[in-house]
């Protein structure tokens, strides 16, 4: 959600090459040269800002020191706007430090007023996450005759960190102050009045790290550290920093140009590891696709081998997952808990463990799992699945369980996560940033690292032999191939995502591990075209959702050749015969059966085994929300009100 970038020191030219590490033009083609050979600070603010578009925002803002005093910019809806603003209202002559911010609504409406960063009078703070006790400091604050201009929750940091100025105490002492008086999560840097070389940034609940930059400082070419940057997500500082550190929880940074002293919650100073950043600022770019969503989706035939063949070689019929410390035949029950479409992930897994591995297994939503009054047993391993690895309901779901003494395993698509660091054991997913906020291959590369695990599942339970599990892992060599057929049939989906764009309602309907592949569906759907839409086991129709049928109502039907498909498409014949509207989704044989039949668009898929039928069945999914969305206008890459890294609860 909210995004982070600050800055501290002079970037040198990022035209120059850095050693063991390619010519940086993608980040330097956005960014003003100096006349100094040095990046402008508001650039380098900019920049990072709008890499961070993907996760979601409602307005924008920047701040700076100019001659040592506070100044900053801040504007309702994209970044564009800012930038607009900036240029009819430039900084005049902004240093070589500064601090941005976009933000997504909690405290407080969209609005300019309740755009970050938030100023005391000797102090501006950007802030990621929620004060959960903002009331208390906000009121108390207010009996010492301090006013409020915004309705947020971030103001009250800014204002107690002036409080602690007033009294004499210097920023870092204010800043130890503090942390402590707030309750809740936070990622914050801070800027300080005079000090213009001082960047303060901190971490409680919602990720943060710190990325430098080795560069040419003055004319003898003296060689050290130019600048010190922070961000929420590494992605900003692609191609800007030769290193990163990622903060751990309750750590503080004090940074300067040349210089960083972490602290931990603790107030001590420690030492966190650095490492190469593995990315780049073309990963953020749509090439010649018009979204981020469609390049997306098309990149998941390699997306899903990358994923793959860490854990399986399906030319040669091999298992390689590691898994240290489970045995599969002792276990209960397993565990799976996600938030949106990592639920529906987890729904999947539900039907392959049972089905393939005999064991029960419960799917749980992140934001419920702690409240639930239940015993679960030792024996149990609960499964968490986050793209980013910083979902603020599936960390904290994870940490309550490892807090019970549970075995947890983490599927994450960012190996430097929290999720990732703190998990017992970690499957790595490896679908590449993922911009759109609408998840594509992130979800099918989640769906393909459960499948091995289930298959593992199977395998060390003893109830697969060793040719059903050839021919399980045979059926993995087929679906690059069938992402492909799929894809190739664009113009077919573009036509439809046409004709549902006039919908009012939409229902999906699917039986066993296809029904939260329609339940995704429906999601997806809503996501992107805000048109009303539903996910329904087929069976289910009859018991209440057939009353809302009628020939404006389409329903999408997902009907592989399984041992379930007669009965979903008697359930299809029963919304025919109220008028609906049918777009099927099954294999080429039903497809021509049913395809001359009125009021039946049949779409002919790939012929699928029991675990690659969700995994093939998702895209079409995909492809009919963005062409519906794209036929109604909306904003596919970033849609209203959602955010891509939900870092609150």
């Amino acid at each position: 959600m909210c995004g982070i970038v600050g800055v501290v020191g002079r970037l040198g030219n990022l035209n120059a090459a850095r050693p063991n590490q390619s010519v940086a033009n993608d980040a330097a083609a956005n960014l003003v040269i100096n006349n100094d050979n040095s990046i402008g600070v508001v650039d380098v603010l900019m920049e990072g800002l709008r890499r961070l578009e993907y996760r979601g925002y409602d307005s924008a803002g920047v701040a700076t020191l100019v001659d040592g005093k506070i100044e900053r910019r801040r504007a309702m809806g994209k970044l564009e706007n800012l930038r607009t603003l900036l240029a009819e209202k430039p900084f005049h002559q902004p240093g070589t430090i500064g601090i941005g911010h976009t933000r997504w609504a909690t405290h407080g409406e969209p609005s300019t007023r309740n755009a970050h960063p938030h100023k005391g009078e000797r102090v501006v703070v950007v802030h990621n996450g929620i004060i959960e006790n903002y009331r208390d400091l906000r009121d108390e604050l207010t009996k010492r005759g301090v006013t409020f201009t915004s309705e947020t929750d971030t103001e009250v940091i800014a204002h107690l960190l002036d409080q602690a100025l007033l009294r004499g105490l210097k920023p870092q002492q204010a800043v130890a102050e503090t942390l402590p008086l707030l309750h809740g999560a936070f990622a914050l840097a801070m800027l300080f009045q005079g000090y213009d070389d001082l960047l303060i940034g901190a971490r409680r609940g919602s990720p943060l790290c710190l990325g430098y930059r080795n560069a040419a400082i003055d004319d003898d070419s003296h060689t050290g550290v130019a600048a010190h940057l922070l961000a929420s997500d590494a992605l900003a500082l692609a191609g800007m920093v030769d290193q990163v550190t990622y903060l751990e929880e309750g750590d503080w940074v004090v940074l300067s140009a040349m210089q960083a002293v972490i602290y931990n919650a603790d107030n001590q100073v420690v030492a966190r590891p650095s490492q190469p950043l593995a990315m780049n600022g073309q990963q953020t770019d749509k090439g010649l696709f018009p979204h981020f969503m469609l390049k997306e989706i098309h990149e998941q035939p390699a997306t899903v081998v990358d994923s793959l063949l860490p854990f399986i070689n399906p030319l040669e019929r091999q298992l390689t997952i590691d898994l240290p410390g489970i045995d599969w035949a002792k276990l209960h029950h397993v565990t799976l808990v996600g938030c949106g479409t990592a639920f529906y992930v987890g729904m999947v897994a539900k039907y392959w463990f049972e089905e393939l591995a005999a064991l029960p297994a419960i799917v749980d939503i992140a934001s419920e799992f702690r409240y639930r009054a239940t015993r679960s047993q030792m024996a149990e391993l609960v499964v968490f699945v986050s793209q980013s690895g910083e979902t603020a309901d599936t960390l904290a779901a994870m940490r309550f369980a490892k807090e019970r003494g549970q075995k947890t395993l983490a599927i994450v698509n960012v190996p430097t996560s929290t999720m990732a660091r703190e998990a017992d054991i970690v499957l790595h997913t490896h679908a590449g940033p993922e911009i759109s906020v609408a998840s594509t291959k992130a979800s099918t590369a989640q769906l393909t690292v459960l499948a091995a695990l289930c298959l593992a599942a199977a395998r060390g339970r003893g109830v697969i032999n060793a040719e059903q599990l050839s021919a399980h892992l045979a059926a993995f060599a087929d679906l690059p191939g069938q992402f492909a057929a799929v894809l190739a049939e664009d113009d077919t989906y573009r036509r439809i995502g046409v004709q549902l764009a006039e919908a009012r309602n939409i229902l999906f309907i699917g039986r066993g591990s296809c029904y939260p592949v329609a339940m995704e569906g429906a999601l997806k759907m809503k996501e992107l075209t805000y048109i009303h839409a539903e996910g329904f086991p087929a069976g289910e129709l009859k018991h209440g959702p057939i009353a809302l049928l009628d020939s404006g109502v389409p329903v999408i039907t997902l009907a592989p050749p399984d041992r379930l498909q007669e009965k979903t498409l008697s359930n299809m014949q029963e919304a025919m015969a109220r008028s609906a509207p049918i777009i099927l989704l099954s294999d080429a044989a039903s497809c021509q059966r049913f395809g001359n039949q009125a009021g039946i668009t049949p779409l002919a898929l790939p012929t699928t085994s029991t675990l690659t039928a969700p995994l093939v069945y998702t895209l079409p999914m995909q492809l009919l929300a963005y062409y519906c969305a794209v036929a109604r206008g909306t904003d596919v890459d970033q849609p209203r009100n959602l955010a891509k890294s939900v870092t609150v609860e």
